[in-house]
């Protein structure tokens, strides 16, 4: 099954300028436009922390919005550049599920997503792991959430 998750979310200057500066990422393939503009990409590269955070989040709700911990991101690819005005789509799909060894209240999700761009080119591939409550209808009475 692929979890399509919409709506898509178009990347601004303003994402670009907020993430680099929090990061501390002032790289001018970034940040110059004069600099980028002399690149074989012709104009600034959207941070790629910037790409996961979005694609990432749009995961949320549909994946794992009653998430406990996120247990870690792997297989981490970047295959094409993303700049400011393209709109990010994501599709997961659900890789593996068990319960956790440590925590029997506890499962572990395993999903693979894909990130591309509205012209439909992958822009993010990667895999996370997170730990869910096996009991998310208590969990819900327990939060309200």
């Amino acid at each position: 099954m692929v979890i399509e998750h919409r709506p898509g979310r178009t990347v601004t200057e303003t994402d670009n300028v907020l993430m680099t500066t929090l990061g501390g990422n002032d790289a001018p393939i970034h940040t110059d436009a004069r600099y980028s503009s002399l690149t074989k990409w012709g104009r600034p590269l959207v941070c790629s922390s910037i790409t996961l955070h979005l694609v990432g989040g749009m995961t949320v709700r549909s994946t794992s919005g009653l998430t406990l911990a996120n247990l870690g991101f792997e297989e981490i690819r970047f295959t094409h550049p993303v700049f400011v005005g393209d709109t990010l789509y994501a599709e997961t799909q659900i890789t593996g599920r068990r319960l956790s060894k440590s925590r029997p209240d506890t499962g572990i999700v395993t999903c693979r997503t894909t990130g591309h761009n509205q012209h439909g080119a992958d822009v993010v591939i990667f895999t996370r792991s997170f730990f869910v409550p096996v009991d998310a209808d208590a969990a819900r009475d327990a939060t309200n959430y």
